[in-house]
């Protein structure tokens, strides 16, 4: 079976920056369920069939907070796979940078908060596990903050 059939996603998204030091997390509604319910994310999701990686971080970016953005650096990709859930993610990630837009949240988005990288850490337990990885990644977790980081390395 190839991984299409297996239903292998290849999710796309993007750690985006403002000007002023903060970092959009995202949190979707309630009635989508799902792995990454209840807790913040990055913007992102799914790459359609055709699509480039890049442009379909922008198309996500741009339906789940209605902004621009440039994107500055590609990630580090990682995976994961939950046997038991029948999940396997490939997440392919860029950083950055808002460009333009006002923040207002797609249909399936129901919360989106801007938080300063100072302050991630704070919101640590609040965040999906991979996406305390995907900041790891990034780079943009400060040295010292008060977070397991061995938690997300698994």
């Amino acid at each position: 079976m190839s991984w299409a059939e297996r239903g292998i996603t290849v999710a796309v998204g993007a750690v985006i920056e403002d000007r002023q030091g903060g970092v959009l997390l995202v949190k979707h509604v309630p009635q989508r369920g799902g792995f990454w319910q209840g807790k913040w994310i990055c913007p992102g999701g799914r790459l359609e069939w055709g699509e480039s990686i890049e442009d379909g971080i922008r198309r996500e970016v741009r339906e789940e907070t209605n902004l621009e953005v440039a994107l500055t650096h590609p990630l580090v990709p990682f995976e994961r796979i939950e046997s038991g859930l029948e999940l396997h993610v490939i997440y392919i990630d860029y950083l950055a940078r808002l460009e333009s837009g006002e923040l207002r949240v797609g249909d399936d988005v129901g919360e989106a908060i801007w938080v300063n990288k100072r302050d991630l850490w704070k919101r640590w337990d609040e965040m999906h596990q991979d996406t305390r990885r995907l900041l790891q990644i990034a780079g943009l977790l400060e040295e010292g903050a008060n977070v397991d980081l061995g938690a997300i390395r698994s």
